[in-house]
């Protein structure tokens, strides 16, 4: 029996409980090994409202995983001689504006794909349904506030990857999906892809599922995606395990589809793999970023891969380009990060000898922190969160949620965050399977934290 004989059998049969013990509707799982064979399997509910089961032929938003392939469309670009990275945004989209004109003139493509081009990135601002979606975003986001001085840190930036796909559609000479079927979805020969909810219902799709008023079982969430200005930034791209992992395996193979065709240069592939930025101590995000990928140092690895959230779905994706191998895992709601966790550390152990590290839990006696530099208020255009304590000492993080964020679930509850490593803090409780690390970094010049950081960078407005 081979490896992935034995570690596909077990993902197939314990699949459904799984994601029962996980509260999550559906999921879709697939599995690459080093000679190029794919394996997939599936379990559960895709909606429901009308119960529709899962099978291999579902598709689910990839969501942010999509950035990955933006970051593809790039480079082919950088290929053909029509892009050089390290020029200013403007020379090719000269409409690119944000609050800061001195960082918006400097700006460049390579900084947007790592995540360090400084402003605020969680803008999910609708320009309609039209092809020209993209191009009318930019006009919305010339008033955004500059976080820091380009290059300086990583902050996690959806309009970032907006910006770069407006760059593709000026390049290309198209709209930003065209593009992505013409240049990938096309020459990698993939068949169950859905840019959009026209073509997703032509498959079995998922539905993302929300937490429930009453703490139950996820419920259907009221819109299948978020806004098509987005999509570049992964808010509609749709398609099965089987199809990611097709995706997944040209990068593992150099560039090279299963038939041979060239979609990416060698070298090109390896730059998107090289560390561009080193992430502040978050425990679930990678190391490091690169040019579209995170980077894991885990043992075993190195190990990139990428993750995608959007309304009710969630999305993961890991690949050890030093053995061949690929994991993907899609699902429409609940718990996903045990899920994730579970099949991830079971298929990388045994196909690539990688170990997957420990998710960050609280520790026993929480670690001193240094209250007058964390206490303050930070805030984005998501939510305002506030750090205040108690009359017991006791450290809670209150937020509040802005925007479109504000009309998804029940308003969040307070967390208790305790001291766990260095500047870090963990929630005492975890949600969506997990403790989500809360860093806090820079400094303000008066011995306070300048920002809070869980991925994106959010900076103190308040004491």
């Amino acid at each position: 029996m081979s490896d992935l004989t034995e570690v596909g059998a077990w993902v197939r049969d314990n699949l459904p409980r799984i994601i029962a013990d996980a509260h999550i509707p559906a999921a879709s799982v697939g599995i690459l090994t080093a000679d190029g064979e794919i394996f997939t399997t599936a379990a559960g509910i895709l909606n429901r409202n009308t119960g529709v089961e899962a099978d291999e032929d579902s598709v689910f938003q990839i969501g942010s995983i999509t950035k990955t392939w933006t970051a593809t469309l790039i480079m082919q670009l950088v290929d053909d001689g029509l892009l050089d990275l390290d020029a200013p945004v403007r020379d090719v989209v000269p409409a690119f504006e944000v609050g800061d004109e001195a960082a918006a003139s400097a700006i460049t493509a390579r900084q947007l794909l790592s995540h360090v081009s400084g402003f605020e990135g969680d803008l999910f601002n609708d320009t309609g349904a039209g092809d020209d979606a993209v191009e009318k975003y930019l006009a919305t986001i010339g008033d955004t506030p500059q976080l820091f001085t380009p290059g300086e840190r990583f902050s996690y930036n959806n309009a970032a990857y907006v910006v770069l796909g407006r760059i593709v559609e000026v390049l290309r000479g198209k709209p930003y999906d065209q593009a992505l079927r013409e240049h990938l979805v096309a020459p990698l020969g993939l068949t169950h892809v859905a840019t959009d909810a026209s073509q997703a219902i032509m498959f079995r799709a998922a539905l993302g599922h929300l937490p429930a008023e009453d703490g139950g079982e996820p419920v259907p969430a009221p819109v299948w995606s978020l806004v098509r200005s987005n999509a570049p930034a992964g808010s509609m791209l749709a398609m099965t395990a089987h199809d990611l992992l097709a995706y997944a395996r040209m990068h593992l193979a150099g560039g090279v589809a299963a038939d041979g065709t060239r979609v990416l240069s060698g070298s090109s592939v390896r730059a998107m793999q090289e560390r561009q930025v080193t992430l502040p101590d978050l425990g679930v995000l990678g190391d490091a970023w690169g040019l579209g990928w995170e980077i894991f140092d885990w043992p075993g690895g190195p190990v990139i891969g990428h993750d995608g959230g959007t309304i009710g779905q969630s999305s993961f994706l890991r690949m050890v380009p030093s053995a061949g191998v690929a994991v993907a895992i899609l699902t429409n709601g609940g718990q996903t990060v045990d899920a994730y966790t579970t099949i991830t550390s079971r298929v990388l152990s045994a196909l690539a000898g990688v170990s997957v590290p420990a998710l960050p839990t609280p520790p026993e006696v929480a670690l001193p922190v240094d209250l007058e530099r964390i206490l303050g208020t930070y805030s984005s255009s998501v939510s305002d969160s506030t750090v205040s304590i108690d009359d017991e000492g006791r450290i809670w993080l209150t937020r509040t949620m802005k925007g479109i964020f504000a009309t998804l679930g029940p308003a969040p509850e307070p967390v208790e965050l305790v001291g766990w490593s260095g500047e870090t803090l963990l929630p005492r409780t975890a949600s969506q399977g997990m403790h989500m690390p809360h860093a806090f970094v820079g400094d303000d010049g008066d011995g306070h934290a300048l920002y809070l950081h869980t991925g994106r960078a959010d900076r103190r407005v308040g004491a």
